[in-house]
């Protein structure tokens, strides 16, 4: 099943399975620095999330020491940025991975109601939290608001880099924010299904992946792993 394929399901990272990593990721936050990009390669990356008809008229922003910035003013109401490993489940072991490049774009119902918890979590991160911190202040937080109505997500960068573990871009996806329901509603994690997801480890939130066939280039993407 695919939903086999998805390690971490929290914010906007998905983690995959596959071969053996080549180094054991930090279980501590790495020096800021390999976390950060040269700021042109950073919008580049960004906006590789979707396809140019939406992220050429995007906001974008990148990691600075300071927070997430506005790089690139956007008329459509989508926001366009790379993610890091902290927007995965506490537990997962790419968490504090400094080679995690998460490349996402919000629609305006995400960016009003989903990213200011990734907002949020990278506010705590740059301020030195702790993950058990962060843990602990997850509940009373903005990750506790539910995802408004049509909130959803472009993931389809062919230079996105998820996981250590082999197949490390996955598949060109979308994904569906919604408030907690079960899989069954929408015939997630089933054989065949080409939807896969569940709820976050907090909040009111259940998130769906459904893979698409082409990356945000136009290539054709292998559907095969």
């Amino acid at each position: 099943m695919m939903a086999a394929k998805i390690a971490g399901l929290m914010f906007g990272v998905a983690c995959v399975a596959g071969s053996a990593p080549p180094a054991d990721p930090p279980k501590t936050m790495a020096p800021l620095e390999q976390y950060l990009m040269p700021k042109a390669e950073e919008i580049a990356l960004a906006r590789s999330a979707a396809p140019s008809a939406i992220s050429d008229n995007a906001e974008i922003r990148v990691l600075t020491r300071n927070g997430y910035e506005v790089a690139a003013k956007g008329t459509n109401g989508f926001v366009c940025l790379v993610e890091r490993g902290w927007t995965a489940g506490f537990s997962d072991k790419v968490f504090w991975n400094p080679r995690i490049r998460g490349p996402i774009c919000f629609n305006p119902e995400a960016v009003a109601s989903v990213l200011p918890a990734h907002i949020e979590r990278t506010t705590w991160v740059l301020a030195g939290v702790s993950r058990e911190e962060m843990e602990r202040r997850t509940p009373g937080s903005a990750a506790n608001t539910p995802p408004a109505a049509g909130a959803m997500s472009y993931m389809l960068s062919r230079q996105q880099y998820l996981s250590d573990d082999g197949g490390h871009h996955w598949h060109p996806h979308l994904m569906f924010w919604v408030p907690r329901t079960p899989s069954s509603d929408w015939g997630a994690n089933l054989p065949g299904s080409p939807v896969a997801g569940g709820g976050t480890e907090i909040g009111p939130v259940t998130t769906f992946f459904v893979p698409v066939g082409k990356w945000s280039d136009g290539s054709p993407a292998d559907m095969e792993h």
